[in-house]
């Protein structure tokens, strides 16, 4: 990159991709966008753009779109810069100028032969793959868990059940959503000692399938995944209470524009902003995108700590590769950032892209649970050190 600026260059990274713009370039083909003969790419500065989509959803609104970089959740495109970006699909996607000096997202592969750290009597070691399968297999079940329907709320119940017998106290939060309401399930258990922080583990209940409310919407990577994960960390943690408080939450109305989570937080108070530590977020943790299990954290600067310590864990107990990205995006973190709580999402990793979201085609079937149980292995020990446990 050193040598790109010397040259009078400017570059932007995503992952192992390096996409250079060299003002000789530029002079060679000014005002044009095609291939040399030794197979550069010439496009002009102004029409570089990079997206970043839930699954394809921005290549499904532009299928003629001219793809320069294909990292599934990321991508550079080729497009005009006054040419807006809608389509049916547009609030699962953003579309922005690619930005000179910086990077799209990082990646830490994952240790080569390295054997992860023995976690016997550990929070992640009660991880049981069993019921977290059964788990996503019991919410893929359901017709649909849109944030307005039936099948939403006896999910929502479904999940209480649960956490209530595992020893949290719940509540549930009416959230205002288009055309009627959803609701939030909070789950807390309070830690034993003074001056309390709280770390907050969080997932979409919700599902969506963009041919409308009455198509079916099974979401079971996007989001029984997250939800059963929620699920699985409760119960890993059941019988150990931390020196600090921790709280599970389940959202609804994410897919409509993350209302459960601008509700949540629209709704604490100073003290309470200041007392969150931590916030991990899973949303979709089960499907393989690239030839090795990985994982992505996406947060911003004021996650930089939580990704940190969760990139160190994933090194030293999982063989996850790690994929850090500071451009939150369209999910139940970004409402926190936004206030400056460090959150942190947990997702698959990127190199592919499941284009399967959002459609009747998301199903148990086409998951990776060995995937999710190493992202979930890492989440876990993280938890434990956040609240303070004994490992």
């Amino acid at each position: 990159m050193d040598r790109v600026a010397a040259t009078g260059g400017t570059w932007t990274r995503l992952g192992d991709v390096l996409v250079v713009r060299s003002p000789a370039a530029a002079g060679e083909r000014s005002g044009h966008s095609d291939v040399a003969g030794d197979g550069r790419l010439f496009v002009p500065e102004e029409r570089l753009h990079v997206v970043t989509q839930i699954g394809r959803s921005f290549q499904e609104d532009h299928p003629d779109a001219r793809i320069i970089v294909d990292k599934g959740r990321y991508l550079v495109v080729h497009a005009d810069p006054g040419a807006p970006p809608g389509g049916p699909h547009a609030s699962c996607y953003s579309v922005r100028p690619l930005t000179a000096g910086t990077v799209v997202f990082d990646e830490l592969p994952a240790r080569p032969g390295a054997v992860p750290a023995d976690d016997t009597g550990t929070a992640a070691a009660a991880l049981s793959r069993e019921s977290f399968t059964d788990d996503v297999d019991r919410l893929a079940f359901l017709r649909t868990r849109h944030s307005r329907s039936a099948e939403f709320l006896g999910a929502l119940e479904w999940a209480k059940d649960r956490l209530q017998d595992l020893g949290f106290a719940t509540s549930v939060q009416t959230v205002p959503v288009p055309g009627g309401t959803s609701r939030n399930l909070i789950a807390d258990r309070t830690g034993d000692g003074g001056d309390r922080k709280v770390v907050l583990v969080t997932a979409h209940l919700d599902s969506v399938n963009t041919k409308g409310m009455a198509a079916a919407a099974p979401g079971a990577d996007d989001n029984a995944s997250g939800t059963a994960g929620v699920l699985a960390i409760a119960r890993a943690l059941a019988g150990r209470t931390g020196r600090h408080d921790l709280r599970l939450i389940l959202f609804g109305g994410e897919e409509q524009g993350l209302f459960g989570s601008r509700h949540y937080v629209a709704g604490l108070d100073g003290a309470e902003r200041t007392r969150i530590s931590a916030v991990l977020n899973m949303d979709m943790i089960a499907c393989l995108n690239s030839s090795l299990p990985a994982v992505l954290l996406e947060g911003a600067p004021v996650s930089q700590p939580v990704m940190d310590a969760l990139a160190g864990i994933a090194r030293e107990h999982t063989s996850l590769a790690v994929q850090t990205s500071l451009n939150p995006f369209n999910s139940d973190h970004v409402p926190f950032i936004d206030l400056g709580i460090p959150a942190v999402l947990t997702i698959e990793g990127t190199d592919s892209a499941n284009d399967r979201v959002h459609t009747e085609r998301d199903t148990l079937e086409t998951l990776d649970i060995s995937l999710a149980m190493e992202i979930l292995r890492m989440n876990a020990t993280f938890v434990t050190q956040a609240l303070g446990l004994d490992m």
